[in-house]
């Protein structure tokens, strides 16, 4: 229920300051009122999750849900698209520009343009695309925010230990 939801979310919260929670939602079960949804809103909008997996009730042939009388097409899917509105109205990681970060760089990034790296809460961090740092923990400052990822140069005392060959 909500409140073991908002329980859980709070305890993690003061336990692992900065930690990364996502959650999927789904709109339109076949019971959700407009109650229900307006609360999925509200706990959107509490806790602005960096990553929201958002769904369609979609009935699973053999499940009870199959069974239940849905909810009318056009009214899930207004409600999905509010949803998908309000958490593209929000960034997650402005807070964090302006901060220095350990990352280990894993992979290179979909458009193929930098190294990703995870910070320790698993935040996404795009790193130059040096090969020397693939595989390897390095100090970054974060430079600007989106809202799938943050992007990192090397930290600035670093840059400057680093061989003028590199």
């Amino acid at each position: 229920c909500r409140a073991d939801f908002m329980h859980v979310v709070d305890f993690l919260r003061a336990k692992v300051p900065g930690i990364t929670i996502a959650t999927d939602i789904i709109c339109g079960f076949p019971t959700e009122t407009d109650q229900d949804f307006d609360e999925t809103m509200t706990l959107v909008e509490k806790y602005h999750f960096p990553s929201l997996f958002i769904n369609q009730f979609f009935p699973r042939p053999g499940t009870p849900a199959a069974k239940m009388e849905r909810i009318p097409p056009p009214l899930v899917k207004k409600r999905s698209k509010q949803l998908t509105e309000l958490f593209h109205s929000y960034q997650t990681y402005d807070n964090q520009v302006g901060e220095r970060q350990t990352v280990l760089v894993t992979e290179i990034s979909h458009d193929g343009n930098y190294y990703v790296g995870h910070n320790k809460h698993y935040d996404q961090v795009l790193v130059p695309k040096e090969t020397e740092l693939m595989g390897k923990c390095i100090d970054v400052d974060i430079v600007e925010a989106g809202k799938h990822f943050m992007k990192a140069e090397l930290a600035t005392d670093l840059k400057l230990r680093r061989p003028a060959n590199v």
